[in-house]
């Protein structure tokens, strides 16, 4: 029987503050919170059946339409998956431009992440701030892929096509006026007594409720978990780091290693757009096409060849902006994937809402969802 001093409201899917499209179902004693029931699937378009009835050359653009907010993070991974069943090495130039391209995709989500958050709890300026910001990143992205979001642009070995001649000097003058812009934001916030009492002891998760639910990413760091997959699992060229860790495990804890992680992201561009040769091309950028003959069987290679021995199962994961994100395959001897399972940080990252809103105020809501960085498309998958 209901309770009469007990009150439901629906939050979303409609809500800007859901971040997507997420239905929660609230019940409510006067603002506490007394039960929380999440509805997810309103967004499900069944990518990973989809996939398989691609080639997987063709299944490399389903990922960007995952987590769209970090694409290059997403194509990444199932590129990993590619070269690991084929045992193709990369060379060490085609890693640095991939190195450049994730860690600006880095900065791209945490700078959604961060503003959308300071627009839900009240704060308008670093919102306008930081889409400036995404837009010189985003331009960069459609200068040298040809589009701003779904770009479509890591392959097998590499990358699609050369860098343009101005890459390093558009990526080097961003990289430096960037850093005034986020000292910015982070004096705005950081320091500021509203920002510290909304998010100060608010969504505090512990470290045993972090193992059980699989938590990674910024959510395990902030209770100080070391884990970075960039470390632990190491993938691509990084350099040795140190990942930024704290104790407390609530939302201004989440929002502060956001904010050292694009500090961090600017130091791995800046160090491997050193090292990159722009007239070093690989030999795959100068095959070129002159006869029918050739071209069809150029299609008939990447539609029907073989590239797998054996039936067997493989397992990749990265480290995304928004925590581990990962790809497990059931291969065949064709170039299709009998199964495609896709692991998704933000799926993980859902369930442990209810826990983190327990006895809070309405108030807390938002706040809590905005220091998760959830994006419903890599949930409704």
């Amino acid at each position: 029987m209901r309770n009469k001093n007990h009150f439901q409201l629906n939050f979303g899917p409609q809500h800007p503050a859901a971040h997507g499209v997420l239905r929660l179902i609230l019940t409510l004693k006067n603002e506490k919170i007394i039960k929380r029931d999440p509805h997810i699937g309103l967004l499900h378009r069944g990518t990973e059946k989809l996939i398989e009835y691609k080639t997987r050359l063709q299944s490399i653009r389903y990922f960007d339409r995952l987590d769209y907010v970090s694409t290059f993070s997403q194509e990444h991974s199932f590129i990993l998956f590619l070269e690991k069943i084929r045992n193709v090495k990369v060379i060490p130039r085609m890693s640095y431009r991939r190195i450049v391209f994730l860690e600006l995709t880095r900065i791209l989500n945490h700078l959604m992440a961060i503003t959308t958050h300071a627009l839900d709890v009240g704060a308008i300026s670093p919102f306008l701030w930081g889409f400036e910001e995404r837009e010189k990143i985003m331009t960069i992205f459609e200068q040298e892929t040809g589009a701003r979001m779904h770009t479509n642009f890591f392959r097998i070995g590499g990358i699609r096509k050369p860098l343009s001649n101005k890459f390093l000097t558009e990526v080097y003058n961003f990289i430096k006026q960037f850093v005034s812009r986020l000292d910015e934001i982070q004096s705005l916030l950081t320091n500021n007594p509203i920002w510290i009492s909304r998010l100060k002891d608010v969504g505090v998760i512990n470290s045993e409720f972090i193992l059980n639910a699989s938590c990674s990413g910024v959510l395990a760091r902030s209770r100080g978990f070391p884990i970075d997959l960039r470390l632990t699992a190491p993938y691509e060229l990084y350099p040795n780091f140190t990942p930024f860790i704290t104790k407390n495990g609530d939302c201004f804890d989440r929002y502060l290693i956001r904010i050292n992680e694009m500090y961090q992201s600017l130091f791995f561009i800046n160090y491997r757009l050193n090292k990159i040769d722009l007239n070093s091309i690989s030999s795959h950028f100068k095959y070129k096409l002159d006869f029918m003959a050739e071209i069809i069987q150029h299609f008939k290679y990447f539609r029907i060849h073989n590239i797998s021995l054996k039936k067997h199962s493989l397992y990749i994961r990265t480290e995304s902006p928004k925590g581990e994100f990962g790809v497990l395959g059931l291969l065949n001897n064709s170039n299709f994937l009998t199964r495609c399972k896709i692991r998704s940080p933000d799926y993980f990252h859902l369930q442990i809402l209810p826990k983190l809103l327990e006895n809070r105020l309405l108030s807390d809501l938002v706040t809590v969802i905005g220091s998760q960085d959830i994006v419903f498309g890599s949930i409704d998958r």
